[in-house]
């Protein structure tokens, strides 16, 4: 089993910045994927980013691509999620997962293996 826990949520006026940390406890793999989703109320669980862990390829939605960044700490095991110029939209929780799949990059939710709790982001008009 893996332990994710997400940290760096909370409340940030538009145009503001947050940090999201997630670190990983439990059983680790050499070489896996990890991702960030969101889900708004009312809305499905959609992707953000994602990071292979030795490599460090990475991928986001089209709605964060130049605002967000995605980026990990090995020695850690905590992958990062910096949320620049944020925006109203971005409100929802968001959420770690971790890819038990070595050196490749996914941004369906069905594919992952383990999941954090959440975090809630709020960002104020």
């Amino acid at each position: 089993q893996v332990q994710l826990v997400e940290s760096g949520g909370g409340l940030v006026q538009a145009g503001g910045s947050l940090r999201l940390s997630c670190a990983a406890s439990g059983r680790t793999f050499s070489s896996y994927g990890m991702g960030w989703f969101r889900q708004a109320p009312g809305k499905e669980r959609e992707f953000v980013a994602a990071i292979t862990w030795t490599i460090g390829r990475t991928a986001y939605a089209d709605s964060v691509k130049g605002r967000f960044t995605i980026s990990r700490d090995n020695a850690k095991n905590t992958v990062y999620l910096q949320m620049n110029s944020l925006k109203p939209e971005d409100t929802a929780v968001y959420y770690c997962a971790v890819d038990k799949i070595a050196f490749r990059l996914v941004t369906a939710a069905g594919e992952y293996d383990y999941w954090g709790q959440g975090t809630q982001v709020t960002v104020s008009s």
